[in-house]
């Protein structure tokens, strides 16, 4: 802690600084996120969010709006400001800037049993577990408030906040029925600021914000060399995330669930010399991101295998160790700090000169969060650029992860990324765009899907669910599904042919002819089942010799001379309109009746009734209502999976009380 800045805070009390007041100088882009809040204030907007990325100067940015905001003329007495922040680095930090910035000004930190404030500083800086205490709350007068600053404030919506917050706007609903918010006599502006300005949880900022007034992303902050360059490379490695499972809250991974996937000795070591390789020689600060505190422990296991001097923080780490690992790794004293969800925000590091992502997610905001580290300039310490290591399944199995080739549209399964710029980036987006738009495939004005699953479908000639099976055989071949085919032979019985897939042979086609079954009489004089067994009668690793194969089998074994024509596609009989047995049989499948309008089965022939016949009895149904669900889950998922992504999108305007 600064000298001047520890005589601010000693025991609680005030005291004056010796600091002279530093003259704030603002990039251009800070100056108009000061003007975007004061017009939206002067709008009479009175809970207002700004969207800017980590290394943006947002504490610089909200301490120079509390300097722009007056007391309000109906309460002159309203002259103090409350910034609400998550952690006690951040605590520090804003403390920090606003007596660096505003040295007149009294400042405060009101966090835990080793920081009380006295409610009645010019700033105080609170956490917001701190303020849930009723007895800690109650030292700050909202009537004698003139601006609430939340930073980080994605944490908002949350009913944690919402607590706090409702006590300084009415608009804003206390999760407590019985809560009844106070008087006031004039409206306190609320306003946050945030690099993620969006939650992927569903839950929606604006029951707390009416809008956003202003959102720069990093990559035109990068590109304005407002923030450090960055170079991309993506490791594809054989990670199989489809059992992970997914909080249905967040949307994201289940942290337990991930690490069983991730902190394996082999990505651990993958991950280890992916660093060796390509960030030890030319890196001085590297930081990077697990899963959970085993992965911690586990990977900075494998650096120190390498003889490389890695260190960790995670939440359990005492403060006073947390502050001197911290100090240690921004003097450039080790290399390596490794951590697991303590750094993702707040921290200000500016010598980070490599992120490794070694935790797989589904956010975009947690993505950026985490390479975000990296991107504050730090020219006094030789930093040019930062480089970005993340992994990807090499099979991309699993849709919906954040990664680099992602951020930028791409594909992670087509595209090797391996030393690549911001720009370089940009441009294989583009090419990739152009070259989409190349085909100039107009947007079809409607889409007509042919389901081949359906045991209902009238597939043309007949030929079931393969129409491919025209080409390999005269005969009613009847596909019903799952590489399975069925010749029905006159009522003699029938021929299967069914792919068999196992890891100890080949894949097959397998042929059995199973004979019809015999009536109860004779079978009763015979003394057997009426039930005959299925015989074996050819096994080819190609459809087209078995189905040649069959063929014979019917004409010379099943159905004999003149009657073999029987069995072909172009069959009289099968011409012929269904016989009222056959509609019976459907329509009772169907679970409708021959009076429903638009219903087609008034007019299908013998051979359609025997196609659908065959493929109900063979199974197809069962397997397209299986195909039907599946896909109705897929659908809602991918609906699911859009909505959350569109939640994660920040635009400037009002926002959605839902």
């Amino acid at each position: 802690m600064l000298p001047w800045f520890r005589t601010i805070l000693r025991g609680g009390r005030l005291f004056s600084t010796e600091a002279t007041t530093q003259t704030i100088t603002l990039r251009p882009y800070q100056e108009h996120c000061l003007q975007a809040c004061e017009d939206a204030l002067n709008a009479g907007n009175s809970r207002i969010g700004c969207s800017l990325p980590t290394g943006s100067g947002k504490t610089t940015i909200f301490i120079s709006l509390l300097s722009r905001i007056s007391p309000p003329s109906s309460n002159p007495r309203a002259s103090r400001s409350l910034i609400i922040v998550n952690s006690i680095e951040l605590a520090r930090q804003s403390a920090e800037q606003v007596a660096r910035l505003f040295p007149s000004w009294t400042v405060q930190i009101e966090q835990g049993v080793k920081h009380l404030a006295s409610g009645t500083a010019d700033v105080t800086v609170a956490t917001y577990q701190t303020l849930l205490q009723p007895e800690r709350f109650a030292k700050f007068d909202p009537t004698r408030l003139k601006a609430v600053i939340i930073d980080e404030c994605h944490h908002a919506a949350a009913p944690s906040y919402l607590k706090l917050l409702s006590h300084f706007d009415s608009n804003i609903r206390n999760p407590d029925p019985n809560f009844e918010p106070p008087t006031l006599q004039h409206k306190i502006p609320i306003i946050g600021f945030s690099a993620t300005l969006s939650r992927h949880d569903g839950i929606a900022l604006g029951s707390v914000f009416e809008r956003i007034v202003y959102h720069r992303d990093f990559l035109s902050m990068i590109k304005d060399q407002w923030l450090s360059g960055v170079r991309f490379t993506t490791v594809q490695a054989n990670i199989n995330l489809d059992g992970v499972t997914v909080n249905s809250r967040t949307g994201d991974f289940n942290a337990t669930s991930l690490a069983h996937v991730i902190n394996t000795d082999t990505i651990n070591q993958l991950v280890v010399q992916t660093w060796l390789d390509r960030a030890a020689a030319e890196r001085r600060s590297t930081l990077v991101f697990c899963v959970n505190i085993a992965h911690v422990r586990a990977l900075t296991q494998v650096f120190r295998g390498f003889g490389i001097d890695a260190r960790y923080v995670y939440s359990k780490t005492p403060i006073a160790e947390r502050k001197a690992l911290i100090a240690s790794f921004k003097a450039g004293q080790f290399p390596v700090l490794v951590n697991c969800a303590i750094l993702t925000e707040g921290a200000d590091i500016p010598n980070i000169d490599c992120v490794v992502v070694a935790r797989p997610t589904r956010s975009r905001n947690v993505f950026a969060q985490m390479i975000g580290r990296g991107m504050r300039l730090s020219p006094d310490t030789g930093k040019k650029d930062c480089r970005i290591i993340d992994f990807v399944d090499s099979a991309n199995r699993v849709a919906g992860i954040m990664s680099t080739p992602t951020l930028f549209g791409l594909d992670p399964a087509d595209l090797v990324i391996e030393d690549e710029t911001l720009e370089s980036l940009e441009e294989k987006s583009s090419a990739q765009i152009a070259s989409q738009d190349a085909d100039n495939v107009p947007d079809p004005e409607s889409v007509t899907y042919t389901d081949y699953e359906d045991p209902f479908a009238f597939v043309s000639e007949f030929s079931g669910l393969s129409p491919h099976i025209n080409q390999l055989s005269s005969y009613a071949w009847v596909g019903c599904g799952n590489d399975i085919y069925v010749l029905e032979c006159l009522g003699k019985g029938f021929i299967r042919i069914e792919k068999v897939e196992a890891t100890d042979v080949p894949a097959h086609f397998s042929a059995r002819f199973t004979p019809a079954a015999l009536d109860r009489a004779t079978a009763a004089d015979l003394k057997v089942s009426p039930f005959l067994r299925s015989r074996r009668i050819l096994q080819s690793e190609d459809l087209s010799e078995a189905i040649k194969g069959c063929d014979t089998y019917a004409k010379t074994k099943v159905v004999f001379g003149p009657m073999a024509i029987g069995l072909l596609r172009s069959a009289r009989w099968r011409k012929a309109p269904a016989t009222p047995q056959q509609l019976a049989f459907v329509t009772k499948r169907l679970k409708k009746t021959l009076d429903d309008e638009d219903h087609e089965l008034k007019n299908i022939t013998k051979g359609e009734a025997a196609n659908i016949i065959t493929r109900l009895k063979h199974g197809a149904k069962r397997r397209h209502d299986q195909k039907v669900k599946q896909a109705s889950v897929a659908t809602k998922a991918a609906e699911k999976e859009r909505a959350r992504r569109a939640r994660e999108e920040v635009r400037i305007g009002p926002l959605p009380l839902v």
